[in-house]
């Protein structure tokens, strides 16, 4: 494994780190497939009880994609291929019998909010900042998956609210929200934190654990998605997207055409 993801087993706790700090945790397509990577190892490796994922640094938990990475894709299957992507490793974590924590200190966007999102339980340090600004960053959308999974865990207006504002959420208000469990002041707290329910949560039954995550999931999927494949090429295909990326690397304000 490279060192862009760390993984390490202590006393039953698989911890993953994100550990780009210089572009906050930013996820690369490999980082993706070796996340998934470590849930199979975890999967099969009957020592780990819990799996913590968190990111390197007090900045960030994970900055959703690098954007350099959408600079390839010229056609429909490129980001087709790319959601399909995302959806594997999103499944893999929460069809996994382990239950899992992420702690969020700094932000957590896109891609990382929806990874925190198939987490079965999140605490955040009071630094915490989270949401999907992908309105006004790239200019794409989630795949219907993704919509689903954010409305079962916020309700459709809080959705619309935070896609629609492209704001990001404090670590207060997440968890007013239910978003976080509970917010730590710091980050070296957070990370005390984390591990102290991690051994909590390792301890408890593991079969409990397992029927409750299965029971949850299940109904969450009598919400099964539609075909959004329409959805997807109209945003990733589009002008706005290159726009939005050519804006974002640049360091300038994107101009929406709606394109």
């Amino acid at each position: 494994m490279s060192g862009d993801i760390l993984y390490e087993i202590n006393d039953g706790i698989g911890r993953i780190t994100f550990n780009r700090p210089q572009a906050r945790n930013a996820f690369t397509f490999r980082m993706y497939e070796q996340l998934a990577e470590m849930c199979q190892q975890a999967e099969n490796d009957s020592s780990v009880k819990v799996l913590l994922l968190t990111g390197a640094g007090q900045e960030a938990f994970a900055a959703g994609t690098d954007i350099s990475e959408f600079k390839s894709f010229s056609t429909p299957e490129d980001a087709l291929n790319y959601e399909s992507r995302i959806e594997r490793v999103l499944t893999a974590w929460e069809n996994s019998r382990l239950p899992t924590i992420a702690a969020i200190a700094g932000v957590c966007t896109g891609g990382g909010f929806t990874i925190a999102g198939c987490c079965d339980l999140r605490i955040g340090a009071a630094n915490a900042r989270i949401g999907v600004p992908i309105g006004r960053t790239l200019g794409n959308c989630l795949s219907m998956s993704n919509y689903v999974r954010l409305a079962a865990l916020l309700g459709p207006a809080r959705v619309k609210d935070i896609i629609f504002t492209a704001r990001l959420i404090g670590a207060e208000e997440a968890c007013k929200i239910g978003l976080l469990g509970e917010i730590l002041p710091d980050y070296e707290s957070l990370q005390r934190r984390a591990d102290e329910l991690a051994r909590t949560v390792a301890s408890q039954a593991p079969l409990t654990l397992r029927a409750t995550k299965e029971a949850l999931r299940r109904i969450r999927e009598k919400m099964n998605p539609e075909e959004d494949r329409d959805l997807v090429l109209m945003c990733y295909m589009s002008r706005d997207v290159r726009e939005g990326m050519d804006a974002f690397l640049n360091k300038r304000p994107p101009k929406w055409s709606g394109t």
